[in-house]
């Protein structure tokens, strides 16, 4: 199959907002597919390399070769470049490294140039996640979604079932079934501004109230001595884990699946700032990490995704010792479930996570069986410049970089960006409003007249060394643009430290 097929095709994903539309497309293209390009179609539909590492960034595409005049790269042929890519290491790699780039995309059209790069970047943003590819399969095997999604949360990855969703076979998708040292994709939680409307979207009756913790989220199977920790993108981080191998193999089994979170605490048992927890999930050194549990998908031969969570739970509290297992509450009543989420904000966690006892364990797009509370920040804040979008923005300008004012020099510093919360009509006024602004334009980024006010939500803010003020917003998103606020009285630096964990 020609690449051009697969951008086409991307490009029409992107210009539609419908969910019916969009996996119709991705179906079309998916039918009658080559055998051999299923694995990588497939991938590259939801956005991805298929190599977790290629060495290459938005700075080692700035400068690209002309492209041709025709279409005529395969699927097969990017995939095995980026293959050869991706093993090269050692002396004289970053050259062959840039040569294989440059003649990739010298073959490439300027279409296919500009696709590619988002691909590489992860910035294909053209709405065709994960779980719609999920569909397409379904619709083009004739097979349900949900043995396609319960397929591939067995396996870890959507692209690993794709073959067996298209032979229209479900016994081919049966045969995906959890094995304690192959990760399996994780379950995810949607949101609720309450703790009340979280039990109501859970189901209401007797519920579980999780304590949100601000760590890093890891799977954990153990069979025997072996021991396996990955992250939530699946990635195996074991070596960086001691405290976690030795936690495992402590446990009074033999085989097990678990489900949690390691976190840095003090000695008081509050959270260190989250950036320490990071920091240390990255090496095998430094601050002391806690592995905290609050569920369990195996132990010794028995798989329990499908059982309801109730079940789960039992098990998890004989098997794991309390100072391992997630704080939680068990009530059908919303004023004890308040007191409790007050509790967990005082001891400085992030917030709770209410659950269905009745729910089994399943991946896949966030549902309500998983429902998580936390409180939301925000910040009156600056636009300092604003980036050229990509895929389905690239006619817009998107990605904004914020800043906050220090009220001891007057400067603008700048804290992050974000592009997360716009809508297509706060894109089509941001892109005009920003032009009316511009100072500056180097092809990428658009350097703005620093008036501009926008109220940021966020999760939390955390140190860090990227940004000049030190400090930097988890997780911001665009509320609303504040024409009625000036640059100077936007939030300061002071006001933006108040929030450090």
């Amino acid at each position: 199959m020609l690449l051009a097929d697969v951008v086409a095709t991307s490009r029409a994903v992107a210009a539609t907002r419908s969910r019916l539309a969009k996996v119709e497309l991705l179906a079309q293209l998916l039918r009658g597919q080559d055998p051999e390009d299923v694995t990588t179609v497939t991938s590259y539909l939801a956005g991805s390399l298929r190599q977790r590492r290629t060495g290459l960034g938005w700075r080692s595409l700035q400068h690209l070769p002309s492209p041709a005049d025709e279409a005529s790269l395969t699927v097969s042929e990017v995939h095995h470049t980026f293959e050869q890519i991706a093993a090269l290491s050692g002396t004289g790699s970053q050259r062959a490294r840039a040569d294989a780039t440059a003649e990739l995309f010298g073959r490439a059209t300027s279409d296919e140039q500009q696709w590619l790069k988002g691909l590489v970047t992860g910035e294909v943003r053209q709405g065709a996640l994960d779980s719609l590819v999920q569909e397409a399969l379904a619709v083009v095997g004739g097979v349900p979604v949900a043995a396609v999604r319960r397929a591939a949360m067995m396996a870890g990855s959507t692209v690993d079932v794709a073959a067996a969703a298209l032979t229209g076979d479900p016994d081919a998708l049966a045969e995906f079934v959890l094995q304690v040292g192959r990760p399996v994709l994780p379950m995810l939680a949607s949101s609720a501004s309450t703790v009340a409307e979280a039990m109501a979207k859970a189901g209401g009756g007797t519920v579980a109230i999780d304590t949100k913790l601000d760590g890093v989220r890891i799977q954990v199977h153990r069979s025997g001595d072996d021991v396996l920790v990955v992250t939530r993108s699946l990635d195996d981080v074991t070596a960086r884990h001691p405290e976690v191998v030795a936690v495992a193999r402590a446990l009074p089994c033999h085989d097990v699946v678990l489900d949690g979170e390691v976190l840095a605490l003090g000695p008081d048992g509050r959270p260190r700032p989250f950036q320490e927890t990071a920091s240390r999930a990255a090496s095998s050194t430094g601050v002391h990490l806690t592995p905290s549990f609050f569920d369990v998908l195996h132990v010794d031969g028995r798989d329990l995704v499908d059982e309801p969570t109730h079940v789960r739970l039992e098990m998890l509290e004989a098997l794991v010792p309390a100072d391992n297992l997630v704080p939680r509450l068990i009530t059908s009543e919303p004023v004890e479930a308040e007191s409790f989420a007050t509790q967990v904000l005082e001891r400085g966690h992030e917030g709770v996570v209410v659950k269905s006892l009745a729910a089994p364990y399943a991946a896949g797009r966030r549902g309500a069986t998983w429902v998580k509370v936390k409180p939301v920040h925000t910040l009156d804040l600056v636009v300092l410049a604003v980036e050229r979008g990509s895929g389905r923005r690239s006619e817009w300008l998107s990605n904004i970089h914020l800043g906050a004012r220090d009220a001891d020099s007057g400067e603008l510093v700048m804290l992050g960006k974000t592009f997360k919360g716009m809508t297509d009509e706060i894109l089509r006024w941001q892109t005009e409003r920003f032009r009316e602004l511009q100072t500056s334009d180097d092809g990428h980024v658009v350097t703005v007249r620093p008036e501009q006010v926008v109220e940021i939500a966020f999760d939390g803010v955390q140190r860090s060394t990227r940004y000049p003020g030190g400090v930097a917003l988890r997780f911001a998103r665009v509320v609303r643009y504040r024409d009625d606020k000036t640059a100077a009285e936007a939030d300061t630096l002071a006001d933006v430290r108040t929030h450090l964990a």
